[in-house]
């Protein structure tokens, strides 16, 4: 169980920030950029939930999906090393995965199918999903960017999560756009 009893330990004041297992990393090291996008991502659907309170299972999606983002941040703070931690560290697991792709599947049962890009926009919640959606794409190229990063592993099962979340998160937004009905249509070349 976490507890946290004091916020500031001024640890951090030269720059860097310790990972869940231990070492200390440049405030500004790939890893550290990619759990603090997870977590932009997270606070962006927190804010998106302010406006789906009225959708009930959307909402309780979204709920899931919150404490899902602090395990993979929690997963990217703690990476794999050569020698077994002391612990068993918490990681994304594919359950998770399918659980969000049957997510996708059952929202986008509803939804007629697209004619055009979406804007982001419709509804406030939907907007507020659509920059949720962005903020997590920007993880996932973070992610990327560190899996492919000489000495460095990432989770496949994490990668596949961020991958689905930024899916989840466009599917969402057209849902609260009633359905896709308010949905924002792109018409390429309309202000020539």
């Amino acid at each position: 169980m976490v507890k946290l009893n004091k916020i500031y330990t001024r640890t951090g004041d030269d720059g860097t920030t310790a990972l869940v297992s231990g070492p200390r990393r440049a405030k500004h090291d790939l890893r550290v950029e990619a759990y603090g996008t997870i977590d932009e991502t997270n606070s962006a659907i927190g804010i998106a939930r302010l406006h789906t309170a009225d959708r009930a299972e959307l909402d309780a999606m979204l709920a899931l999906i919150q404490n899902d983002l602090f395990d993979l941040g929690a997963d990217l703070a703690t990476p794999e090393t050569a020698e077994p931690p002391a612990y068993e560290p918490l990681r994304i697991v594919e359950s998770q995965v399918t659980r969000l792709e049957q997510d996708i599947d059952r929202l986008n049962a509803e939804l007629q199918p697209l004619k055009s890009f979406v804007l982001p926009g419709g509804s406030a919640a939907a907007a507020h999903l659509h920059l949720a959606r962005t903020i997590a794409r920007r993880a996932e190229r973070l992610m990327v960017a560190l899996a492919r990063s000489h000495g460095e592993i990432v989770n496949a099962a994490a990668l596949k999560y961020v991958n689905r979340l930024s899916d989840f998160l466009f599917v969402a937004a057209r849902h609260a756009n009633n359905g896709g009905k308010a949905d924002v249509l792109w018409v390429p070349g309309k202000n020539r």
